[in-house]
């Protein structure tokens, strides 16, 4: 390939990151993977607090080395004058800027969108927060699990006797997923405006948005999402059902059609089609439990593979329960090569290319820095005053 083949997208655009912990360093990872100059400032000491969740990752922590591949770390103490008057010379010649710091910390330390914009026009900058830069939660201190008790989830995952956290952390990602795409739109805008532009996301806003399909059952359906474990709440049959063999094995049926077909090809009973208990999906949704104790009926003369076989055959979606050390070695990975090693301060490790492909090109998969790496090599490009 050619030079200009190889060049990603975002080559040349710098980003300055004030970040800690999961939402802000999940979105300037992924223009990191596009090719953006990414310079991570962080505290002395102990750095990003994120370095310290866990030792996972042959001693890193498993947070810090997933959100914080292919950026360069500085310490900095910006309390400090002269190191206060690097990051202002650092941002000078950057295009965007992203902070996460606590309620009222980037104000404290001069960092106010308001006043960068005035001072640099050209400047993207993007403020994430908990809940946003005012209402009555605005100083609210918040991390994942407790946006998403404020935005409900929690109140309808996990079994109907008990609540329970999704295994991720999914409000840094919706965070972190809008200030990603609010960051290339304003640098798409600027290239006709010739002007940035102050962005501000929070956990909250994004999780909200994400709530949409129970709010609007809520609102206008009547009655309240209920908490359903592994089975879908509003959508019958889609869930798991016990084989012969013990295992259980995922389906989910959409439409009428993908009815019939249960029935007649996998259940091999068409009078269940007429049956009507099961006659449309809010019908079979209200009688779920019966109509599992007749699936699985059927179910336990096959074995799960024997299930899953009949199911591709009537063209039914299923899936299997597949631990996280299955996914690992999943075989669809390993087919379309997804796995790339990367470099750590522990040595080599293995991740996942992102999920947007741009073709010709793959993304930078640059190193996982270590604390404060970089500092010397920006201290001298960036000079002194």
């Amino acid at each position: 390939m050619g030079g200009a083949e190889l060049e990603l997208p975002l080559s040349g655009i710098t980003v300055v990151a004030l970040e800690q912990a999961v939402a802000a360093p999940f979105a300037t990872r992924q223009l990191a993977d596009l090719g953006a100059r990414v310079i991570k400032v962080e505290r002395p000491g102990h750095g990003d607090f994120a370095r310290d969740y866990d030792r996972s990752v042959k001693g890193l922590s498993a947070y810090f080395v997933w959100v914080n591949r292919g950026k360069e770390s500085v310490v900095l103490d910006l309390k400090d004058g002269s190191d206060r008057s690097l990051l202002d010379r650092i941002l000078a010649g950057a295009d965007v800027f992203v902070q996460n710091l606590g309620p009222g910390a980037a104000a404290r330390l001069g960092l106010a969108a308001d006043g960068l914009r005035a001072r640099h026009p050209r400047l993207i900058t993007c403020d994430v927060s908990g809940y946003g830069p005012d209402g009555p939660y605005r100083d609210q201190k918040v991390y994942d699990l407790l946006v998403q008790c404020e935005a409900g989830l929690v109140s309808i995952t996990g079994s109907p006797d008990s609540p329970a956290r999704p295994g991720i952390s999914i409000a840094d990602i919706a965070g972190g997923m809008y200030t990603y795409t609010g960051i290339l739109t304003a640098l798409y805008e600027r290239e006709r405006t010739g002007e940035g532009s102050a962005l501000s996301v929070s956990l909250f806003d994004a999780l909200a948005e994400w709530m949409g399909h129970p709010y609007f059952t809520q609102a206008y359906g009547g009655s309240p999402v209920s908490r359903s474990g592994a089975r879908h709440p509003s959508i019958s049959p889609y869930g798991h059902y016990r084989c012969g063999d013990g295992a259980r094995v995922f389906l989910s049926v959409q439409n009428d059609r993908e009815w019939v077909n249960l029935c007649e090809l996998v259940l091999r009973n068409p009078g269940l089609v007429r049956d009507p208990r099961f006659a449309d999906n809010p019908l079979r949704h209200a009688h779920d439990e019966e109509l599992t104790a007749v699936m699985e009926e059927c179910f336990a003369s096959h074995t799960a593979d024997g299930v899953l076989a009949l199911l591709d055959g009537a063209g039914i979606a299923h899936a299997r329960l597949r631990t996280v050390a299955e996914f690992a070695d999943h075989p669809q990975l390993a087919a379309r090569e997804r796995w790339r090693d990367f470099g750590s301060p522990a040595g080599p490790l293995r991740g996942l290319l992102p999920p947007v492909e741009v073709a010709g090109r793959e993304a930078a998969m640059g190193a996982v820095p270590a604390l404060g790496e970089h500092t010397e090599a920006i201290r001298a490009e960036f000079g002194t005053s």
